[in-house]
């Protein structure tokens, strides 16, 4: 684990706006490597709303699960677990099923057994696709992609090929980025970390389009490269590539209103972001970002806001804020919580909550949060498509899967 989980946070716009004082914090277990970086204004959070909820246990005994995926007859949650296990989990019951037949993972830091989704038109399509770190004949480890058939009465994965392995491989076991996210026009976006590298400026290898770290990827269902993906005509870039200039993004998800793709990213002290993306833009790291070296005051590059070159982030938390670690993000579309329709929640991993937010096109303002009595570390939000209920993976040794569902007081 880095210091990129931290603890709770602020925009540059809230941060002129609340006025209130704080104190930085990191995860338990992780260097403090903000010490001393204290007194700044820090992110006023919003209240619980605690009165429009209940918390409901689905499973218990987890370990370290990353990513969730709904199957389609609406009584099944595909789990992965970080450690390198896939499980459905039944809705009803809790009870789990492992599915056999997935990849070896290297499962060390924050590699391993990470996100799922399934195709677009499952069960006709019957593929489910996996991210995971995995080790190279050289020693080294990237974020691999790969798929396998699942029949929706079956407990393995038939058929399992690999479609991508993030280029080049690096030492060090942090920094795969790995979410995946089909968008409307049913082609696989993913992303992959920048490997913790550390040498800030130009050359940097999120900066390098000749590199598929630090990036967002766009792919067909079988792997291959879309004809119009923005880099396909330039020799100086890789053909994969959908925008780059991330440092470790962990969340994907689709607006329902706009079809677009909204993506959340850890920086380094502080400098959190939540983007919406554009095909083929920059989106800055580490040459422009608000965050802070660790350890330090000391920008790591421009402000986003003072450069034309770059798209500054829709929401972000500056240096000496304390920062919003972010988890997995999901745009909210059901029917359970009809005024939150529209609304994005994001997980908070090192303070431990979910955070929600009102969406005004490219304006967004956080307005509640929940989970913050139980100071669990959040990794992953899904919105159950057919009764609404919010459920969240919680990122322990032993971890319950929770739902959310309105208050019947």
């Amino acid at each position: 684990m880095t210091p990129s989980d931290r603890d709770q946070t602020t925009t540059r716009r809230a941060l002129l706006a609340s006025g209130a004082a704080g104190t930085l914090a990191t995860i338990a277990g992780c260097q403090d490597a903000l010490a001393g970086i204290q007194g700044e204004q820090e992110w006023e959070r919003p209240p619980d709303d605690e009165d429009q909820y209940e918390v409901e246990t689905v499973a218990e005994g987890l370990t370290h699960p990353w990513g969730l995926a709904f199957v389609p007859d609406g009584d099944r949650l595909l789990v992965t677990e970080r450690e390198g296990r896939l499980l459905t989990v039944d809705l009803e019951t809790g009870d789990r099923q492992p599915v056999d037949k997935v990849p070896d993972v290297y499962a060390r830091g924050q590699g391993g057994l990470l996100d799922v989704a399934l195709h677009p038109d499952y069960p006709e399509e019957d593929w489910v696709y996996l991210t995971y770190a995995a080790e190279t004949d050289g020693g080294e480890s990237t974020t691999h992609l790969g798929r396998g058939r699942l029949d929706p009465d079956g407990d393995e994965l038939e058929e399992f090929e690999e479609l991508r392995a993030a280029r080049p491989t690096a030492e060090g076991d942090a920094h795969f980025g790995s979410r995946i996210v089909f968008g409307p026009d049913e082609l696989l976006y993913m992303t992959v970390g920048d490997r913790q590298f550390k040498d800030f400026g130009p050359g940097h290898t999120a900066q390098d389009t000749r590199t598929e770290l630090g990036a967002v990827l766009r792919l067909e269902p079988d792997g291959s490269i879309p004809a119009d993906n923005p880099f396909v005509d330039d020799s100086d870039a890789i053909d994969s590539l959908f925008s780059f200039g991330h440092r470790n993004p962990q969340g994907l998800a689709v607006r329902p209103e706009t079809g677009d793709v909204w993506e959340s990213e850890h920086g380094e002290g502080d400098g959190d972001e939540i983007n919406v993306l554009e095909a083929g833009e920059n989106y800055g790291w580490p040459v422009a970002t608000s965050a802070c070296e660790y350890g330090t005051d000391e920008p790591v590059g421009d402000d986003p806001d003072d450069r034309d070159d770059v798209i500054a982030p829709v929401y972000d938390w500056p240096c000496s804020t304390g920062g919003f670690p972010p988890g997995g993000i999901a745009f909210y579309d059901g029917d359970a919580f009809a005024d939150w329709q529209g609304d994005l929640l994001v997980c908070n991993l090192a303070a431990g909550y979910l955070c929600r937010f009102a969406v005004d096109g490219t304006d967004i303002e956080a307005v509640g949060t929940m989970l913050t009595a139980e100071g669990w570390r959040l990794r992953d939000v899904a919105i159950a498509p057919e009764s609404g209920a919010i459920y969240v993976a919680v990122d322990e040794d032993d971890a319950p899967l929770v739902r959310l569902v309105p208050d019947a007081a």
